[in-house]
Protein backbone atom coordinates (compact mmCIF):
# COMPACT_ATOMS: atom_id res chain seq x y z
CA UNK A 1 0.00 0.00 0.00
CA UNK A 2 1.50 3.40 -1.03
CA UNK A 3 2.80 5.86 1.80
CA UNK A 4 1.15 8.75 0.02
CA UNK A 5 -1.13 10.48 -3.30
CA UNK A 6 -0.49 13.23 -4.88
CA UNK A 7 -3.78 14.76 -6.81
CA UNK A 8 -3.37 17.06 -9.45
CA UNK A 9 -6.58 19.50 -10.20
CA UNK A 10 -6.24 21.87 -13.65
CA UNK A 11 -8.71 24.68 -15.12
CA UNK A 12 -8.57 28.03 -15.97
CA UNK A 13 -8.85 31.04 -13.08
CA UNK A 14 -12.80 30.94 -12.07
CA UNK A 15 -13.45 27.51 -13.16
CA UNK A 16 -13.78 26.33 -9.44
CA UNK A 17 -9.90 25.05 -8.72
CA UNK A 18 -10.30 26.92 -5.14
CA UNK A 19 -13.55 24.75 -4.33
CA UNK A 20 -12.52 21.88 -5.72
CA UNK A 21 -9.13 22.72 -3.23
CA UNK A 22 -11.39 23.31 -0.28
CA UNK A 23 -13.67 20.44 -0.55
CA UNK A 24 -11.43 18.02 -0.57
CA UNK A 25 -8.45 19.51 1.88
CA UNK A 26 -11.60 19.61 4.31
CA UNK A 27 -12.91 16.12 3.03
CA UNK A 28 -9.12 14.26 3.36
CA UNK A 29 -8.61 15.39 6.87
CA UNK A 30 -12.24 14.31 7.77
CA UNK A 31 -11.24 11.21 6.38
CA UNK A 32 -8.12 10.57 8.35
CA UNK A 33 -5.48 11.90 6.45
CA UNK A 34 -2.47 14.28 6.93
CA UNK A 35 -2.98 16.53 3.51
CA UNK A 36 -0.77 19.41 2.24
CA UNK A 37 -1.77 21.66 -0.56
CA UNK A 38 0.19 24.23 -3.32
CA UNK A 39 -0.87 25.89 -6.44
CA UNK A 40 0.32 27.70 -8.93
CA UNK A 41 -1.63 29.86 -11.11
CA UNK A 42 -1.37 33.34 -13.90
CA UNK A 43 -1.26 36.65 -13.14
CA UNK A 44 -4.90 37.09 -14.79
CA UNK A 45 -8.53 37.40 -13.42
CA UNK A 46 -10.05 34.84 -15.58
CA UNK A 47 -8.54 32.34 -17.91
CA UNK A 48 -5.03 31.01 -18.25
CA UNK A 49 -4.54 27.70 -17.23
CA UNK A 50 -3.85 26.80 -12.97
CA UNK A 51 -2.73 24.22 -10.96
CA UNK A 52 -3.62 23.27 -7.46
CA UNK A 53 -1.88 19.86 -6.38
CA UNK A 54 -3.49 18.16 -2.80
CA UNK A 55 -1.28 15.45 -1.58
CA UNK A 56 -2.65 12.83 1.13
CA UNK A 57 -0.82 10.83 3.46
CA UNK A 58 -1.03 8.90 6.88
CA UNK A 59 2.10 10.29 7.97
CA UNK A 60 2.57 14.36 8.28
CA UNK A 61 3.68 15.96 4.69
CA UNK A 62 4.17 19.25 4.07
CA UNK A 63 5.91 19.42 0.24
CA UNK A 64 4.72 19.20 -2.87
CA UNK A 65 5.76 16.54 -5.41
CA UNK A 66 5.70 17.01 -9.41
CA UNK A 67 4.49 14.13 -10.71
CA UNK A 68 0.54 13.16 -9.87
CA UNK A 69 -0.71 9.75 -9.38
CA UNK A 70 -4.47 11.61 -10.30
CA UNK A 71 -4.97 14.03 -12.57
CA UNK A 72 -8.03 16.20 -13.68
CA UNK A 73 -7.79 18.42 -16.38
CA UNK A 74 -11.11 20.82 -16.03
CA UNK A 75 -10.27 21.94 -19.67
CA UNK A 76 -8.09 20.81 -22.64
CA UNK A 77 -5.40 24.02 -21.86
CA UNK A 78 -5.07 22.44 -18.46
CA UNK A 79 -3.86 19.20 -19.49
CA UNK A 80 -1.26 20.47 -21.87
CA UNK A 81 -0.03 22.76 -19.71
CA UNK A 82 1.17 19.95 -16.85
CA UNK A 83 1.82 16.90 -18.86
CA UNK A 84 4.89 16.94 -18.29
CA UNK A 85 3.37 15.56 -14.84
CA UNK A 86 2.01 12.74 -16.08
CA UNK A 87 3.49 9.39 -15.72
CA UNK A 88 2.67 5.98 -17.15
CA UNK A 89 1.04 5.21 -13.58
CA UNK A 90 -1.34 8.66 -13.28
CA UNK A 91 -4.78 8.39 -13.28
CA UNK A 92 -6.42 10.75 -15.94
CA UNK A 93 -10.22 12.09 -15.51
CA UNK A 94 -11.37 13.29 -18.76
CA UNK A 95 -13.77 13.40 -21.72
CA UNK A 96 -11.46 11.08 -24.37
CA UNK A 97 -10.96 12.24 -27.43
CA UNK A 98 -9.96 15.77 -26.07
CA UNK A 99 -6.33 14.18 -26.06
CA UNK A 100 -4.54 11.33 -25.61
CA UNK A 101 -1.66 10.16 -22.99
CA UNK A 102 0.33 7.25 -21.75
CA UNK A 103 -1.78 6.55 -18.88
CA UNK A 104 -4.83 5.43 -16.96
CA UNK A 105 -7.63 6.97 -18.42
CA UNK A 106 -11.32 7.76 -17.00
CA UNK A 107 -13.56 8.51 -19.78
CA UNK A 108 -15.70 10.88 -18.27
CA UNK A 109 -17.40 14.72 -19.74
CA UNK A 110 -17.49 16.26 -16.57
CA UNK A 111 -18.42 19.31 -17.81
CA UNK A 112 -21.43 17.51 -19.60
CA UNK A 113 -22.51 16.08 -16.82
CA UNK A 114 -22.71 19.30 -14.85
CA UNK A 115 -24.66 20.70 -17.30
CA UNK A 116 -27.15 17.83 -16.82
CA UNK A 117 -27.75 19.51 -13.42
CA UNK A 118 -28.09 22.67 -14.31
CA UNK A 119 -24.65 24.10 -13.99
CA UNK A 120 -21.49 23.82 -15.64
CA UNK A 121 -19.18 24.73 -12.67
CA UNK A 122 -20.40 21.98 -10.47
CA UNK A 123 -17.91 19.39 -12.79
CA UNK A 124 -15.27 20.50 -9.66
CA UNK A 125 -18.09 18.26 -7.08
CA UNK A 126 -18.18 15.68 -9.40
CA UNK A 127 -14.53 14.93 -9.49
CA UNK A 128 -13.49 15.65 -6.31
CA UNK A 129 -16.27 13.16 -5.36
CA UNK A 130 -15.00 10.72 -7.84
CA UNK A 131 -11.61 11.45 -6.55
CA UNK A 132 -12.85 10.43 -3.38
CA UNK A 133 -14.33 7.23 -5.19
CA UNK A 134 -11.77 6.53 -6.31
CA UNK A 135 -9.45 6.03 -3.12
CA UNK A 136 -12.28 4.22 -1.74
CA UNK A 137 -13.20 7.05 1.01
CA UNK A 138 -16.33 7.57 2.45
CA UNK A 139 -18.04 9.92 0.39
CA UNK A 140 -20.43 11.32 2.89
CA UNK A 141 -17.74 12.46 4.38
CA UNK A 142 -17.74 15.08 1.41
CA UNK A 143 -21.78 15.64 1.60
CA UNK A 144 -21.47 16.77 5.39
CA UNK A 145 -19.10 19.69 4.25
CA UNK A 146 -21.00 20.35 0.99
CA UNK A 147 -24.14 21.18 3.44
CA UNK A 148 -21.92 23.38 5.15
CA UNK A 149 -20.30 25.32 2.00
CA UNK A 150 -23.36 25.66 0.01
CA UNK A 151 -26.74 27.15 1.10
CA UNK A 152 -30.49 27.35 -0.98
CA UNK A 153 -30.23 26.80 -4.72
CA UNK A 154 -26.50 26.04 -5.09
CA UNK A 155 -26.20 23.46 -1.96
CA UNK A 156 -29.35 21.21 -4.07
CA UNK A 157 -27.46 21.91 -7.56
CA UNK A 158 -23.54 20.49 -5.89
CA UNK A 159 -25.56 17.66 -3.95
CA UNK A 160 -26.89 16.10 -7.15
CA UNK A 161 -23.35 16.92 -8.85
CA UNK A 162 -22.31 15.13 -5.53
CA UNK A 163 -24.17 11.90 -6.16
CA UNK A 164 -23.02 11.80 -9.74
CA UNK A 165 -19.51 11.84 -8.55
CA UNK A 166 -20.14 9.22 -6.02
CA UNK A 167 -21.75 6.99 -8.53
CA UNK A 168 -18.73 7.31 -11.06
CA UNK A 169 -16.26 6.58 -8.19
CA UNK A 170 -18.06 3.69 -6.99
CA UNK A 171 -18.29 2.07 -10.63
CA UNK A 172 -14.38 3.08 -11.23
CA UNK A 173 -12.75 2.23 -7.64
CA UNK A 174 -9.29 1.16 -8.38
CA UNK A 175 -7.33 0.99 -5.03
CA UNK A 176 -3.80 0.89 -6.79
CA UNK A 177 -3.50 4.21 -5.27
CA UNK A 178 -5.65 3.85 -1.93
CA UNK A 179 -3.69 4.59 1.48
CA UNK A 180 -5.00 3.23 4.72
CA UNK A 181 -6.07 6.27 6.97
CA UNK A 182 -4.48 7.29 10.04
CA UNK A 183 -7.06 7.60 13.05
CA UNK A 184 -5.07 9.46 15.08
CA UNK A 185 -4.52 11.98 12.28
CA UNK A 186 -8.58 12.00 12.11
CA UNK A 187 -8.94 12.66 15.73
CA UNK A 188 -5.77 15.61 16.28
CA UNK A 189 -6.63 18.83 16.32
CA UNK A 190 -4.12 19.72 14.02
CA UNK A 191 -4.21 23.64 12.39
CA UNK A 192 -4.51 23.44 8.24
CA UNK A 193 -3.29 27.14 7.47
CA UNK A 194 -1.40 28.87 4.72
CA UNK A 195 2.02 30.89 5.35
CA UNK A 196 0.13 34.21 4.74
CA UNK A 197 -2.38 32.96 7.65
CA UNK A 198 0.41 32.31 10.05
CA UNK A 199 1.88 35.58 9.05
CA UNK A 200 -1.36 37.57 9.96
CA UNK A 201 -1.90 35.32 13.31
CA UNK A 202 1.46 36.04 14.31
CA UNK A 203 1.07 39.97 13.71
CA UNK A 204 -1.52 39.65 16.02
CA UNK A 205 0.02 37.70 18.90
CA UNK A 206 3.02 40.22 18.16
CA UNK A 207 0.41 43.19 19.08
CA UNK A 208 0.29 44.88 15.88
CA UNK A 209 -2.18 47.30 15.40
CA UNK A 210 -1.69 49.11 12.59
CA UNK A 211 -1.08 48.03 9.05
CA UNK A 212 -0.49 50.24 5.97
CA UNK A 213 0.11 48.65 2.86
CA UNK A 214 0.10 48.97 -0.64
CA UNK A 215 -1.39 45.69 -2.59
CA UNK A 216 1.45 43.62 -3.77
CA UNK A 217 1.20 40.07 -5.06
CA UNK A 218 1.87 37.50 -2.95
CA UNK A 219 1.77 40.14 -0.11
CA UNK A 220 -1.70 41.13 -0.25
CA UNK A 221 -3.24 37.97 1.56
CA UNK A 222 -1.80 39.71 4.78
CA UNK A 223 -3.05 42.70 4.43
CA UNK A 224 -6.53 41.28 3.60
CA UNK A 225 -6.14 38.92 6.48
CA UNK A 226 -5.51 41.27 8.90
CA UNK A 227 -7.75 43.70 7.59
CA UNK A 228 -10.98 41.27 8.49
CA UNK A 229 -9.50 40.82 11.84
CA UNK A 230 -9.21 44.63 12.30
CA UNK A 231 -12.55 44.86 14.21
CA UNK A 232 -11.59 41.71 16.49
CA UNK A 233 -8.40 43.04 17.24
CA UNK A 234 -8.20 46.47 17.27
CA UNK A 235 -6.32 47.01 14.59
CA UNK A 236 -5.87 50.06 12.57
CA UNK A 237 -5.78 49.22 8.60
CA UNK A 238 -4.52 51.79 5.89
CA UNK A 239 -4.28 51.02 2.53
CA UNK A 240 -1.64 54.08 1.47
CA UNK A 241 -1.21 55.26 -1.94
CA UNK A 242 2.14 53.52 -2.47
CA UNK A 243 4.58 51.56 -0.93
CA UNK A 244 7.00 54.88 0.18
CA UNK A 245 4.03 56.27 2.26
CA UNK A 246 3.02 52.69 3.26
CA UNK A 247 6.26 52.37 5.22
CA UNK A 248 6.22 56.09 6.69
CA UNK A 249 3.43 55.69 8.06
CA UNK A 250 4.48 52.02 10.07
CA UNK A 251 7.47 54.56 11.17
CA UNK A 252 5.05 57.15 12.95
CA UNK A 253 3.04 54.42 14.84
CA UNK A 254 5.99 53.05 15.78
CA UNK A 255 7.71 56.77 17.16
CA UNK A 256 3.98 57.19 18.84
CA UNK A 257 3.88 53.92 20.54
CA UNK A 258 2.18 51.50 18.68
CA UNK A 259 3.19 48.51 16.77
CA UNK A 260 3.11 48.44 13.01
CA UNK A 261 3.78 46.15 10.37
CA UNK A 262 3.86 47.14 6.37
CA UNK A 263 3.24 44.54 3.91
CA UNK A 264 4.94 44.30 -0.07
CA UNK A 265 6.91 42.12 -2.16
CA UNK A 266 10.22 42.98 -4.38
CA UNK A 267 8.91 46.02 -6.33
CA UNK A 268 7.37 47.59 -3.61
CA UNK A 269 10.36 47.06 -0.97
CA UNK A 270 12.70 48.59 -3.50
CA UNK A 271 10.47 52.02 -3.39
CA UNK A 272 11.02 51.03 1.18
CA UNK A 273 14.44 51.60 0.58
CA UNK A 274 14.37 55.16 1.92
CA UNK A 275 12.27 54.55 4.59
CA UNK A 276 14.51 51.53 6.16
CA UNK A 277 17.80 54.54 6.35
CA UNK A 278 14.89 56.77 8.01
CA UNK A 279 14.29 53.89 10.31
CA UNK A 280 18.26 52.68 10.71
CA UNK A 281 19.18 56.14 11.65
CA UNK A 282 16.31 57.34 13.77
CA UNK A 283 16.41 53.86 15.45
CA UNK A 284 13.05 53.92 15.07
CA UNK A 285 11.63 49.82 14.83
CA UNK A 286 9.69 48.79 11.94
CA UNK A 287 8.56 45.20 10.97
CA UNK A 288 8.22 44.50 6.90
CA UNK A 289 6.71 41.53 5.56
CA UNK A 290 8.56 41.01 1.79
CA UNK A 291 6.69 37.97 -0.24
CA UNK A 292 9.47 37.07 -3.06
CA UNK A 293 8.44 36.62 -6.51
CA UNK A 294 10.67 36.44 -9.48
CA UNK A 295 11.88 39.26 -11.02
CA UNK A 296 13.99 42.14 -11.83
CA UNK A 297 10.57 44.45 -12.32
CA UNK A 298 7.12 43.00 -12.75
CA UNK A 299 8.40 39.34 -13.50
CA UNK A 300 6.39 36.47 -12.93
CA UNK A 301 4.33 38.21 -10.49
CA UNK A 302 2.33 35.28 -9.02
CA UNK A 303 4.99 32.65 -9.44
CA UNK A 304 7.75 31.69 -6.59
CA UNK A 305 11.63 32.61 -5.60
CA UNK A 306 13.73 33.22 -3.17
CA UNK A 307 15.52 36.12 -5.21
CA UNK A 308 15.27 38.95 -2.81
CA UNK A 309 17.63 38.19 -0.26
CA UNK A 310 20.62 40.65 -0.96
CA UNK A 311 17.59 42.91 -1.55
CA UNK A 312 16.54 42.94 1.82
CA UNK A 313 20.38 42.63 3.34
CA UNK A 314 21.35 45.35 1.50
CA UNK A 315 18.50 47.74 0.59
CA UNK A 316 18.89 51.06 1.29
CA UNK A 317 21.65 54.13 2.04
CA UNK A 318 24.11 54.21 4.69
CA UNK A 319 25.17 51.05 7.16
CA UNK A 320 22.88 50.69 10.34
CA UNK A 321 21.95 46.92 11.54
CA UNK A 322 18.56 45.23 10.78
CA UNK A 323 17.55 41.68 11.18
CA UNK A 324 16.48 39.62 8.40
CA UNK A 325 14.25 36.03 9.30
CA UNK A 326 12.98 33.63 7.12
CA UNK A 327 10.32 30.99 8.16
CA UNK A 328 9.69 28.00 6.73
CA UNK A 329 6.54 26.72 7.43
CA UNK A 330 2.76 28.53 9.02
CA UNK A 331 3.93 27.51 12.19
CA UNK A 332 7.36 29.22 11.80
CA UNK A 333 5.44 32.25 10.67
CA UNK A 334 3.47 32.74 13.41
CA UNK A 335 6.23 32.23 15.84
CA UNK A 336 9.09 34.65 13.97
CA UNK A 337 6.93 37.58 13.19
CA UNK A 338 5.67 37.44 16.63
CA UNK A 339 9.55 37.74 17.73
CA UNK A 340 10.18 40.32 14.76
CA UNK A 341 8.02 42.63 16.59
CA UNK A 342 9.43 42.09 19.75
CA UNK A 343 13.36 42.52 18.21
CA UNK A 344 12.44 45.21 16.46
CA UNK A 345 11.16 47.16 19.68
CA UNK A 346 14.01 45.80 21.78
CA UNK A 347 16.78 46.44 19.43
CA UNK A 348 14.85 49.95 17.92
CA UNK A 349 16.09 48.27 13.91
CA UNK A 350 13.99 47.59 11.15
CA UNK A 351 13.02 43.45 10.92
CA UNK A 352 12.50 41.94 7.82
CA UNK A 353 10.61 38.94 7.42
CA UNK A 354 10.81 37.28 4.06
CA UNK A 355 8.53 34.57 2.40
CA UNK A 356 7.36 33.66 -1.28
CA UNK A 357 4.29 33.14 -2.77
CA UNK A 358 5.14 29.54 -2.44
CA UNK A 359 4.97 29.47 1.10
CA UNK A 360 2.29 32.39 1.53
CA UNK A 361 -0.35 30.18 -1.02
CA UNK A 362 0.17 26.62 0.15
CA UNK A 363 -1.79 25.09 2.84
CA UNK A 364 0.33 22.58 5.82
CA UNK A 365 -0.79 20.63 8.15
CA UNK A 366 0.40 22.08 11.67
CA UNK A 367 0.49 20.18 14.65
CA UNK A 368 -1.31 21.69 17.24
CA UNK A 369 0.95 24.66 19.71
CA UNK A 370 -0.35 26.43 22.55
CA UNK A 371 0.17 30.14 22.15
CA UNK A 372 2.58 32.01 24.91
CA UNK A 373 -0.27 33.88 26.79
CA UNK A 374 2.23 36.47 27.97
CA UNK A 375 1.60 40.00 26.41
CA UNK A 376 4.14 41.09 24.43
CA UNK A 377 6.88 43.66 26.37
CA UNK A 378 6.97 47.55 24.84
CA UNK A 379 10.11 48.87 25.78
CA UNK A 380 9.19 52.60 26.02
CA UNK A 381 10.68 54.54 28.83
CA UNK A 382 8.33 57.38 30.25
CA UNK A 383 10.82 60.29 30.34
CA UNK A 384 11.70 63.14 32.19
CA UNK A 385 12.57 66.87 31.87
CA UNK A 386 16.45 65.51 30.93
CA UNK A 387 15.51 62.88 28.71
CA UNK A 388 17.70 62.27 25.55
CA UNK A 389 16.34 59.98 22.85
CA UNK A 390 19.63 59.26 21.58
CA UNK A 391 21.61 59.17 24.80
CA UNK A 392 25.29 57.20 24.71
CA UNK A 393 25.71 54.43 26.80
CA UNK A 394 27.53 51.17 26.94
CA UNK A 395 24.45 49.50 24.97
CA UNK A 396 24.34 51.14 22.01
CA UNK A 397 20.67 51.24 22.78
CA UNK A 398 18.78 54.62 23.93
CA UNK A 399 15.81 54.49 25.96
CA UNK A 400 12.92 54.96 23.79
CA UNK A 401 10.46 57.63 24.85
CA UNK A 402 7.17 58.19 22.80
CA UNK A 403 5.41 61.67 23.07
CA UNK A 404 2.92 62.00 25.24
CA UNK A 405 4.75 59.72 28.19
CA UNK A 406 6.67 62.06 30.23
CA UNK A 407 7.85 65.35 30.86
CA UNK A 408 10.24 65.67 28.08
CA UNK A 409 10.02 66.45 24.01
CA UNK A 410 11.16 63.21 22.04
CA UNK A 411 13.35 64.67 19.26
CA UNK A 412 14.32 62.59 16.21
CA UNK A 413 15.56 63.28 12.90
CA UNK A 414 17.05 62.39 9.75
CA UNK A 415 19.91 64.16 9.48
CA UNK A 416 22.81 63.17 11.95
CA UNK A 417 21.92 64.19 15.66
CA UNK A 418 23.08 64.89 18.91
CA UNK A 419 22.22 62.98 21.75
CA UNK A 420 19.10 64.96 22.32
CA UNK A 421 18.06 64.49 18.96
CA UNK A 422 19.18 67.82 17.34
CA UNK A 423 20.65 68.01 13.76
CA UNK A 424 24.76 68.60 13.75
CA UNK A 425 27.57 68.29 11.44
CA UNK A 426 30.02 67.60 14.63
CA UNK A 427 32.66 65.26 13.43
CA UNK A 428 32.84 63.77 17.16
CA UNK A 429 28.69 63.54 17.76
CA UNK A 430 29.00 61.52 13.97
CA UNK A 431 31.55 58.87 15.56
CA UNK A 432 29.53 58.49 18.41
CA UNK A 433 26.12 58.48 16.86
CA UNK A 434 27.00 56.46 14.38
CA UNK A 435 28.99 54.18 16.31
CA UNK A 436 26.68 53.34 18.94
CA UNK A 437 24.17 52.56 16.40
CA UNK A 438 26.38 50.29 14.99
CA UNK A 439 26.86 48.88 18.28
CA UNK A 440 23.77 46.88 18.09
CA UNK A 441 24.57 44.11 15.20
CA UNK A 442 26.92 42.64 17.80
CA UNK A 443 24.10 42.65 20.22
CA UNK A 444 21.80 41.04 18.06
CA UNK A 445 23.91 38.57 16.94
CA UNK A 446 23.92 37.51 20.42
CA UNK A 447 20.60 36.18 20.16
CA UNK A 448 20.17 34.70 16.91
CA UNK A 449 18.12 31.69 16.24
CA UNK A 450 20.48 28.59 15.57
CA UNK A 451 20.08 26.65 11.81
CA UNK A 452 18.10 23.42 12.51
CA UNK A 453 20.35 20.23 12.21
CA UNK A 454 18.67 16.87 11.25
CA UNK A 455 21.62 13.86 11.27
CA UNK A 456 25.39 13.88 11.60
CA UNK A 457 26.11 13.38 8.01
CA UNK A 458 29.29 14.78 6.81
CA UNK A 459 27.46 15.94 3.94
CA UNK A 460 25.52 18.56 4.36
CA UNK A 461 22.54 19.87 2.68
CA UNK A 462 21.74 23.64 3.37
CA UNK A 463 18.57 25.29 2.87
CA UNK A 464 16.66 28.90 4.04
CA UNK A 465 13.51 29.94 4.03
CA UNK A 466 10.07 27.80 2.29
CA UNK A 467 12.64 24.78 1.42
CA UNK A 468 12.84 23.43 4.50
CA UNK A 469 10.43 20.64 4.01
CA UNK A 470 10.99 19.97 0.28
CA UNK A 471 15.08 19.19 1.22
CA UNK A 472 13.94 17.32 4.26
CA UNK A 473 11.97 14.76 2.34
CA UNK A 474 13.88 14.77 -0.32
CA UNK A 475 17.20 13.78 1.45
CA UNK A 476 15.06 10.85 3.80
CA UNK A 477 13.93 9.19 0.39
CA UNK A 478 17.85 9.27 -0.73
CA UNK A 479 18.48 7.67 2.89
CA UNK A 480 22.10 8.05 2.29
CA UNK A 481 23.81 7.90 6.03
CA UNK A 482 26.33 10.64 4.52
CA UNK A 483 23.69 13.21 4.44
CA UNK A 484 22.18 15.95 6.80
CA UNK A 485 20.49 19.17 6.74
CA UNK A 486 20.94 22.37 7.87
CA UNK A 487 17.93 25.10 7.97
CA UNK A 488 18.44 28.66 8.61
CA UNK A 489 15.27 30.56 9.13
CA UNK A 490 17.44 33.90 10.60
CA UNK A 491 19.56 34.69 8.04
CA UNK A 492 20.84 38.01 8.71
CA UNK A 493 23.05 38.80 10.27
CA UNK A 494 24.97 35.53 10.92
CA UNK A 495 27.22 34.74 13.80
CA UNK A 496 29.98 31.85 14.39
CA UNK A 497 27.22 29.85 16.63
CA UNK A 498 25.07 29.61 13.43
CA UNK A 499 27.77 28.55 11.08
CA UNK A 500 29.89 26.00 13.56
CA UNK A 501 27.40 23.02 11.73
CA UNK A 502 28.70 24.03 8.87
CA UNK A 503 32.04 24.59 9.54
CA UNK A 504 32.38 20.77 10.88
CA UNK A 505 30.83 19.75 7.68
CA UNK A 506 33.35 18.10 5.17
CA UNK A 507 31.15 18.93 1.98
CA UNK A 508 28.01 21.65 1.29
CA UNK A 509 25.69 21.41 -1.20
CA UNK A 510 23.83 24.55 -1.12
CA UNK A 511 19.93 24.44 -2.54
CA UNK A 512 18.22 28.02 -3.22
CA UNK A 513 15.36 29.01 -5.50
CA UNK A 514 16.98 31.64 -7.08
CA UNK A 515 19.55 31.67 -9.98
CA UNK A 516 22.64 32.88 -8.64
CA UNK A 517 23.02 31.24 -5.18
CA UNK A 518 22.27 34.84 -2.79
CA UNK A 519 22.53 32.92 0.68
CA UNK A 520 25.96 30.96 -0.59
CA UNK A 521 27.41 34.26 -1.68
CA UNK A 522 26.47 35.22 1.81
CA UNK A 523 28.03 32.36 3.44
CA UNK A 524 31.14 33.12 1.46
CA UNK A 525 31.65 36.01 3.06
CA UNK A 526 31.60 34.44 6.55
CA UNK A 527 34.69 32.56 4.80
CA UNK A 528 32.32 29.63 4.04
CA UNK A 529 32.65 27.88 0.45
CA UNK A 530 29.32 26.28 -1.06
CA UNK A 531 31.31 22.71 -2.51
CA UNK A 532 27.61 22.55 -4.89
CA UNK A 533 25.02 23.93 -5.40
CA UNK A 534 21.32 22.97 -6.56
CA UNK A 535 19.50 26.39 -8.11
CA UNK A 536 16.18 26.72 -9.56
CA UNK A 537 14.70 29.87 -10.50
CA UNK A 538 11.59 29.15 -13.22
CA UNK A 539 8.82 30.75 -10.97
CA UNK A 540 7.91 27.47 -9.39
CA UNK A 541 9.34 25.75 -6.16
CA UNK A 542 11.42 22.89 -5.97
CA UNK A 543 9.67 19.49 -5.44
CA UNK A 544 10.85 16.34 -3.74
CA UNK A 545 10.70 14.07 -6.89
CA UNK A 546 12.78 16.55 -8.58
CA UNK A 547 15.36 17.78 -5.75
CA UNK A 548 15.96 13.80 -4.48
CA UNK A 549 17.20 12.96 -8.23
CA UNK A 550 19.47 15.95 -8.28
CA UNK A 551 20.85 15.64 -5.01
CA UNK A 552 21.32 11.66 -6.10
CA UNK A 553 23.04 12.51 -8.82
CA UNK A 554 25.36 14.68 -7.19
CA UNK A 555 26.32 11.95 -4.78
CA UNK A 556 26.78 9.56 -7.61
CA UNK A 557 29.92 12.41 -8.43
CA UNK A 558 30.94 12.63 -5.17
CA UNK A 559 31.45 8.62 -4.73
Amino acid sequence: MRDSVSVLIGGKAGQGIASIETLLTKGFKRAGFYTFSTKEFMSRVRGGSNTTLIRISKRPVNAPVYKADIFVPLDTNAFYHAQDRITKETFVIAKKGDFECDCTFYDHDLEGLAKSVGNPIVSNTIAAALIFGLLGCDVNVLREIVAQLYSNEMLEVNLKALEIGAKLGQENENCLYCIEPNLSAQQAKDFFLSGTEGIGFGAIAGGCNFISSYPMSPSTGVLTFLAKQSRNFGICVEQAEDEIAAFQMGLGVWYSGGRAITTTSGGGFALMGEGLSLSGITETPMVVYLAQRPSPATGLPTRTEQGDLELAIYSGHGEFPRIVLAPSDPKECFELVRKAFELADAYQVPVVLMSDQYLADSYFNVERFEIDPIAPVHHIVKTDADYKRYSINSEGISPRGIPGYGEALVLVDSDEHTEEGLITESMSVRNEQNTKRLQKRPLVAKVAILPDVEADGEIAVVGWGSTKYIIKEAVERIADKRLSTVHFSWVHPLCESQLAPLQKAKRLIVIENNATGQFAKLLRLHGITADDQILKSDGLSFFVDELSEKIALLLKEIR
